[in-house]
């Protein structure tokens, strides 16, 4: 066996078809491209989503909603969730070692839900009017 003997499965290569030669091959004169028109001449191309000029899909059905990129910077945690925390004085540094917020978060804020039974304080995070209020009630405080 040499190299210029290997030749693949029969069957596993079909020949090329030659459009445009002749009359006896059935693609022959037009090619198989029918009569004048776009699609009949070189370059007949158009962009993916083109109707022929009548208004595309994609800009006629509705747009619908919004990702904000802020919304990634801020986060909220739960005053139940705080009560869970070892420490007096809860920050940003805290909740993340904690695993309750990403390390993305740049806004944190505390909000009412659940209960709190010690007195903490908060240092550079946001509360909610009635977080604020538990958390004065216990004893503690929000700078």
């Amino acid at each position: 066996m040499r190299l210029n003997d290997i030749k693949p499965a029969a069957g596993s290569h079909k020949t090329r078809l030659r459009v445009g030669r002749g009359i006896g091959s059935g693609l022959g004169k037009t090619a198989g491209r029918g009569h004048k028109g776009q699609h009949a001449r070189a370059g007949g191309t158009h962009k993916y989503g083109f109707e022929g000029g009548q208004m595309p899909l994609n800009r006629r059905m509705p747009k619908i909603g919004f990702r904000s990129k802020k919304q990634a910077e801020s986060q909220e945690v739960f005053l139940y969730q705080l009560a869970s925390l070892k420490g007096d004085v809860i920050d940003v540094v805290a909740l993340h070692q904690a695993g309750l917020i990403n390390g993305r978060a740049k806004k944190v804020k505390v909000v009412l839900k659940g209960e709190i039974g010690r007195a903490v304080k908060l240092s550079g995070l946001l509360a909610t009017a009635g977080a604020k209020a538990a958390i004065e009630a216990a004893g503690g405080s929000v700078e």
